[in-house]
């Protein structure tokens, strides 16, 4: 984007809530099935058939907007969204227009240059699914798969208040981590499951009216999403610096050619006919809905986060990194819970050797072969000085293969620190008389050599000494000698 043009961008994106049956009808919603398997006589908009609205989606919803701090309407109302493609059955989509369930609320993220971004939103509102066109099932034809028709969504709009692919990219990851936080969405891009349509549209100042913006549909990746933004707001100024005029439209990112296309000319709310769908009551939510939906929420991520930083004196890259999903941070809570004094160290070991093997293993942290009880074990031995870091890395590389406990591995292979005096000082007498220019070099101040005797001494000792209990005995060694 050049000096002269300012980008304004709003997101409006798909949030497939993860209930068991869809939103309208009991058929289930699992990814993955043959096409038109879960299709039921609502879904396929068989004659005399009636919706009936799904709890669960609701409670999901009034969950999402009580954490953004949205206003909760009481009474929302269903509409029926006209439009006629093959893949929707009706000839309508049954969505929300003029009283959705959540109105307002924001969101807010740092950006990687340290700014803090708060979005504003519009609205969240419920909706179904379309079924999908498949277009390279079939020789000349086009195939319609039913299954994801009455999935439920719930669509969250933005205000057009962010200027740059990072801020869109940024918000985008916000708004993913905080689904996933609630329990409301799986997050899966790949499947669908969160999807984005972008809005771009540029102005020369940003005191100027909003230019004509054109929508890039189902954009599935963050990736994506910044390359599309970057594409677009490229493609606008160059037509307005050329004197070519920016129609408003539909248009599809092609990853392969890393352009967007035109696919349609954009349809405005008239085209829609938008009207209360007059199979469904108005949606009535009591202050027991709300008291219910406050008591399934749970403590949201930058309240995490601060109380990581501030109660137990993390840095801010760590409890970033142990907020970015609920799992990982609850499972770093049970660690250190029982570590008083040693978040730091249960920070690392979970950010780091755990973090290691599970990439290694393509597993998520709720499938870890160790439990935050056994990872708590092994640093309980590392914090009370009966085995050196070093050694915790070999215990915790056994635990994962054999799913044995740290005390039991470390008796086993006799592993444990040795901490006796006297053993101890046999050893740096013995190193001593090994390398006696070494120690008298130290003896004499040259402190760079004391990492080399402690080597030789850990070596010696098969890297089971107790480090501060070495370097205390060797001090006294070195001054004992006449």
């Amino acid at each position: 984007m050049t000096a002269q043009w300012q980008a304004v961008i709003g997101l409006e994106v798909h949030v497939q809530l993860a209930t068991q049956s869809k939103i309208f009808s009991g058929a289930a919603t699992a990814y993955g099935a043959e096409p038109n398997t879960q299709v039921s006589f609502v879904d396929a908009a068989l004659p005399g058939t009636l919706p009936v609205l799904n709890r669960g989606a609701v409670e999901k919803a009034l969950r999402f907007g009580l954490a953004v701090g949205g206003s909760i309407d009481r009474q929302s109302v269903f509409a029926r969204k006209n439009y006629f493609y093959p893949d929707l059955p009706k000839g309508y989509q049954i969505s929300q227009y003029e009283l959705p369930i959540v109105v307002g609320g924001s969101l807010t993220t740092a950006l990687d240059d340290g700014r803090c971004l708060v979005v504003a939103l519009t609205r969240a509102h419920l909706e179904e699914d379309a079924g999908k066109s498949l277009h390279d099932a079939f020789q000349a034809a086009t195939g319609i798969d039913l299954n994801r028709a009455g999935t439920p969504l719930l669509e969250v709009v933005s205000e057009p208040c962010m200027h740059s692919a990072e801020e869109a990219v940024a918000y985008l990851k916000a708004l993913h981590q905080l689904v996933r936080w609630l329990g409301i969405c799986d997050g899966n891009m790949q499947e669908g499951s969160f999807r984005c349509d972008v809005n771009v549209s540029v102005r020369r100042h940003e005191n100027d009216p909003l230019g004509t913006r054109a929508e890039v549909k189902n954009v599935n990746s963050f990736r994506f999403v910044e390359k599309a933004i970057a594409y677009e707001i490229e493609r606008q100024i160059r037509a307005n610096e050329h004197g070519e005029k920016i129609v408003q439209e539909t248009r599809l990112y092609d990853a392969a050619a890393h352009r967007t296309r035109s696919m349609r000319s954009k349809e405005d709310a008239l085209d829609y006919r938008y009207f209360p769908d007059p199979d469904l009551p108005p949606l009535r939510l009591t202050e027991a809905d709300l008291e219910a939906a406050r008591a399934a929420l749970p403590e949201l991520p930058a309240a995490c986060h601060q109380r990581f930083t501030q109660a137990l004196g993390l840095s801010a890259y760590d409890a970033s990194k142990l907020t970015e999903e609920r799992a990982l941070a609850e499972y770093f809570e049970a660690v250190q819970s029982t570590l008083p004094g040693h978040a730091k160290l249960a920070a690392n070991w979970v950010l780091g050797e755990l973090a290691a093997r599970l990439n290694d293993a393509q597993l998520v942290i709720g499938q870890s072969r160790i439990s935050a009880s056994a990872l708590a074990g092994l640093l309980t031995r590392i914090a009370d000085h009966s085995i050196s870091g070093k050694i915790a890395k070999d215990v915790f590389a056994s635990m994962w293969e054999s799913g044995s406990s740290a005390d039991a591995i470390i008796a086993e292979r006799g592993l444990g620190q040795i901490s006796d005096d006297a053993a101890l000082s046999i050893a740096i007498a013995q190193v001593l008389s090994q390398f006696p220019e070494q120690a008298a070099k130290l003896r004499g101040g040259d402190e760079k050599i004391r990492q080399f005797l402690i080597g030789q001494l850990m070596k010696a000792t098969q890297g089971k000494a107790n480090p501060a209990q070495l370097n205390t005995l060797l001090r006294q060694a070195l001054t004992d000698v006449k």
